[in-house]
């Protein structure tokens, strides 16, 4: 009998999030870093019922947000996309709304690009 395996030889957007946490967290945000920063995501995606999408609307959820915030000594907001992966029209609202605050936004498809954004 054959079987064909289909290798997703793409990360997802879930799994290059996990790994910008991972990194972020195990060498940033731990109790003995000075000073101590901070990254959190913002759960804007999944599937929802009405009530809980009405609810969730009411108290706070905006659509487009950036997947992760990053505080340090300055803001940042990170969207993940993977290799071909591409904004919202939503999403582009938002990214422009942050730039014209003067904060810094940043659209990132692996931990190697997020790295280079937290060290410069």
């Amino acid at each position: 009998m054959n079987f064909i395996i289909k290798i997703d030889l793409q990360y997802s957007e879930d799994k290059i999030q996990q790994e910008i946490i991972i990194f972020f967290r195990n060498n940033y945000c731990l109790k003995h870093h000075k000073p101590r920063y901070q990254i959190f995501s913002v759960p804007n995606g999944g599937t929802r019922n009405k009530i809980e999408a009405i609810k969730l609307k009411s108290t706070g959820l905006l659509s487009g947000v950036s997947d992760l915030i990053v505080i340090m000594d300055r803001i940042i907001f990170i969207e993940v996309k993977t290799e071909t992966g591409r904004q919202s029209p939503k999403q582009k609202d938002f990214e422009k709304i942050v730039k014209d605050l003067g904060y810094e936004y940043y659209l990132v498809r692996s931990l190697d690009e997020f790295k280079k954004i937290i060290l410069c």
